[in-house]
């Protein structure tokens, strides 16, 4: 069964950064390798969302509410995805998830991002 584990999250002022992980276990590194990933974020009352995505070959795609704010990462040697987040805003403030692109996992518990104003 897979596993996704999100951590990095945290209070910050608006301006600041922050970098969550995403680990998954519950599968081979071969499948992993080639899965398209993605980090979803879900606002406080809203809907989950799609933040970025990055293919098994490093191609990446961005929201553009985030476009040059963050970047998606991955390191397939060790089954982890990365979101550096720059310059965040009281807007992003959210539960972050990572999952494939189409969602084809069980969600994990998520990491609480928090941007004060």
């Amino acid at each position: 069964q897979v596993q996704l584990v999100e951590s990095g999250g945290g209070l910050v002022p608006a301006g600041e950064s922050l970098k969550l992980s995403c680990g998954v276990s519950g599968i081979s590194g071969s499948i992993f390798k080639k899965a398209n990933m993605a980090w979803f974020r879900q606002p406080p009352g809203k809907q989950r969302e799609l933040v970025a995505a990055i293919t098994g070959g490093g191609g990446t795609n961005y929201h553009d509410f985030v476009k040059g704010r963050f970047t998606i990462s991955r390191d397939n040697t060790r089954d982890r995805m990365y979101l550096q987040m720059n310059s965040l805003k009281p807007e992003d403030t959210a539960v972050y998830y990572c999952n494939t692109q189409n969602s084809a996992w069980a969600w994990g518990q998520g990491t609480q991002v928090s941007v004060s104003s």
